[in-house]
């Protein structure tokens, strides 16, 4: 980048927040997602809007790439500078403007980590329900640009479910602003949703006002093991239809089960093909009739063992599993590639048995668990980056598990998006006019492909 561009950048956000040596710019030139690598050529720390609308005409006019990003934690190279330009780093904008607990919102930047939102509006007996694996090092705005979720997202929904409205810096520097805390509001266009999910393709979030909820007064939770695979996926599918919602309903398979249970000695069963990991939450009268109901149906459902939590300990314990999956299966092998491949649930078993035969196929270490009560599921699959052969049959693996995702019903992403990890795949699941259709979008907001260019859908 010219001396003049960087000259001008520190007159925008001051010296001190503009890093341009090769140290700083390493750090930024690849996020929580493997494989995927390149150097920026200057990270801008914004303070407020008029400072990044004033970065991005300056952009935009030079016609310069950037690239919105909070901590970092993405999976699928969301944010990683891949033709140079400017890293915008937003973890300056990590102002709480105002919990409303009369209208149940929170406005915030999009700097704040996700877990200080929740510790705000605790004391308020109030929750923001979105929570990824993440979530104490998230940042909100990341979080809404992927429309993440988490393990409560059966009963609870994602973060287009929660985002109310929006301050959006548009690619000219052009200011926007959308919704609000009305409860009902169908005027126009929903450009609250338009923005939530568009992994900073289409402008740079710097408010949010997002929904609260109660927080449950009471909590059960249980663990349910299953020798048979298709039990376990018929028990999922029956919960819902006993009209009970749970808060959480994981899946474990027996390859993360085995690796789990090496690492945290938690007391699985390791021949076990599935676990089934469920907590109910509401009024204590409701939980126990709905706790009651969903162990009758395991029962129904061959579970070979159910194991309730009678206490604030048992149920630590329970969830220690679902916790230590990623982990363990981390600590296996150098690189880990955490995928999301959805489908609905009742072909969960059949997702599963699919990733156990592309991982033989390939010869490919790969775990299975997840959110099995939405059919959001996280093929973990474990190898070594420098080893060029095995990642041959790594990409192959994974060309079969997005496939077979799309083939069964099911979608590219339930929350990790689609930055450039499975952009290829895109057409498959949208065809060409859906492809099409996202891209003249793009094109309309953002007339010079500066935002976050190449990702989601590609070079515009």
């Amino acid at each position: 980048m010219e001396s003049r561009l960087i000259n001008d950048l520190k007159k925008i956000v001051g010296e001190q927040n503009i890093l341009t040596s090769k140290e700083d710019l390493l750090c930024y030139a690849y996020d929580a997602t493997p494989g995927f690598s390149h150097m920026p050529e200057a990270v801008v720390s914004p303070a407020d809007t008029d400072e990044v609308s004033r970065v991005l005409i300056l952009a935009n006019n030079e016609k310069i790439p950037v690239y919105p990003r909070g901590s970092g934690t993405n999976l699928s190279a969301g944010t990683v500078p891949t033709k140079g330009g400017i890293v915008l780093l937003m973890t300056r904008f990590n102002k709480i403007i105002e919990v409303d607990d009369a209208n149940l919102v929170a406005i915030a930047e999009p700097g704040v980590i996700v877990a200080e939102l929740n510790k705000a509006v605790e004391e308020f007996g109030l929750i923001y329900p979105p929570d990824p694996g993440t979530v104490t090092t998230a940042t909100l705005g990341g979080t809404v640009s992927e429309n993440a979720g988490g393990l409560r997202g059966l009963k609870y929904g994602v973060s287009k479910h929660y985002v109310m409205g929006l301050e959006v810096v548009l690619a000219d520097g052009s200011i926007l602003k959308t919704g609000g805390k009305n409860v009902k509001d169908v005027a126009g266009y929903d450009l609250t949703k338009l923005f939530t999910g568009a992994e900073g393709t289409l402008g740079v979030i710097t408010r949010i006002i997002v929904k609260l909820v109660p927080a449950p007064e009471a909590k059960k939770s249980m663990m349910a093991i299953f020798s048979n695979l298709d039990n376990a996926g018929k028990a999922i599918a029956a919960i819902i239809a006993s009209k009970v919602i749970p808060a959480t309903l994981e899946i474990l398979d027996n390859a993360t089960i085995r690796t789990v249970e090496d690492y945290a000695k938690v007391g699985l069963p390791i021949e076990a093909e599935a676990v089934l990991l469920i907590e109910v939450d509401g009024i204590p009268e409701v939980v126990e009739k709905e706790a009651a109901k969903v162990t009758e149906v395991l029962k129904a459902n061959h579970a070979d063992k159910i194991q309730v939590a009678q206490d604030a300990a048992e149920r630590d314990k329970i969830w220690a599993a679902r916790r230590a999956a990623l982990p363990a299966l981390a600590k296996l092998r150098p690189t880990t590639f955490t995928e999301d491949a959805t489908v609905p649930r009742s072909k969960v078993p059949d997702m599963i048995r699919a990733v156990n035969q592309a991982a033989a196929k390939y010869n490919v270490t790969i775990g299975t668990f997840g959110h099995a009560g939405d059919g959001n599921l996280h093929p973990t699959i474990v190898c070594d980056l420098r080893d060029k052969a095995e990642m041959e049959r790594v990409y192959q693996a994974m060309d079969e598990i997005f496939t077979t995702a799309i083939r069964l019903g099911g979608t590219l992403s339930g929350e990790h998006g689609i930055g450039l990890g499975k952009l290829k795949y895109m057409e498959d699941q949208f065809g060409a006019v859906g492809i099409r259709t996202m891209r003249t979008i793009k094109k309309a907001l953002d007339p010079n492909c500066i935002l976050n260019p190449g990702k989601l859908v590609g070079e515009c």
